[in-house]
């Protein structure tokens, strides 16, 4: 997870998990530099009539930006590892230019003669913010295994530190109101705590064949203002203010 910084706009300081908004360059022929998907397939995943790709490369795009991980094979088929400390100081300018926009991914993957590894990223949620406030959002969560020998750090702009964190952990440090955490982001955590191991989670998520869009909605009533998610027997409400 990722902390927001102080002085961005939405959530400032609360963790996150990595990501952004789509660039108009991660759907722009990307394609040939996209293993194990394609833009056809993606987007019946997602439900959307075309694009549904520059989905994937932007949450591997924002997950290198703010995290500095890239999940992508080298032109043997191997995971890129950045094992090595030259290939480590390299990736880490590419990262700079890519957070600067001097470089779009698919340059750095035709530069590294790198794929992708959208067959390893699994669509896993579907959240769309309520309507009221000036800003609305439409968020997709993805999954993925890490690749081995990368090392994740903050960029130290948008985002300002970063852990490896086991979701009982983080949901306890949230509880005892240690870090700040959104709603999606909260109910994500609990939804992947009830697995054992994320083997056991990506295997469950690869089975997965409808994701359900989650858009709550606001309330004004004697409690004040609140959150309302649709439930089964009725809808949940969630105080906005609860952490006051």
């Amino acid at each position: 997870m990722v902390r927001r910084s102080l002085q961005s706009e939405f959530v400032s300081g609360a963790y996150v998990f990595p990501g952004g908004a789509l660039d108009p360059s991660d759907g722009s022929g990307g394609e040939p530099f996209c293993a194990g998907r394609t833009d056809e397939e993606t987007s019946a995943i997602l439900g959307i009539e075309g694009g549904g790709l520059a989905y994937w490369v932007a949450a591997l795009r924002e997950c290198f930006e703010e995290a500095g991980i890239l999940l992508a094979y080298r032109a043997d088929g191997s995971l890129l590892s950045l094992g090595d400390p030259a290939e480590e100081e390299r990736f880490s300018e590419y990262r700079r230019a890519l957070n600067a926009g001097e470089l779009s991914l698919f340059e750095l993957c035709q530069r590294e003669a790198l794929t992708l590894a959208c067959d390893r990223v699994w669509y896993f949620a579907h959240w769309i913010t309520p309507v009221g406030p000036p800003r609305r959002y439409d968020t997709r969560f993805f999954l993925a295994p890490s690749p081995p020998e990368q090392v994740p750090l903050h960029d130290a702009a948008e985002t300002i530190a970063s852990e490896w964190i086991r979701p009982a952990d983080a949901l306890a440090r949230y509880e005892a109101k240690e870090i700040e955490l959104v709603l999606p982001t909260l109910r994500t955590l609990r939804a992947i705590g009830q697995f054992p191991t994320s083997a056991a989670l990506l295997e469950d998520v690869g089975r997965q064949t409808v994701v359900t869009t989650v858009a709550p909605r606001l309330v004004n009533d004697e409690y004040g203002t609140r959150i309302v998610l649709p439930g089964d027997q009725g809808d949940e409400i969630v105080d906005v203010a609860r952490r006051g």
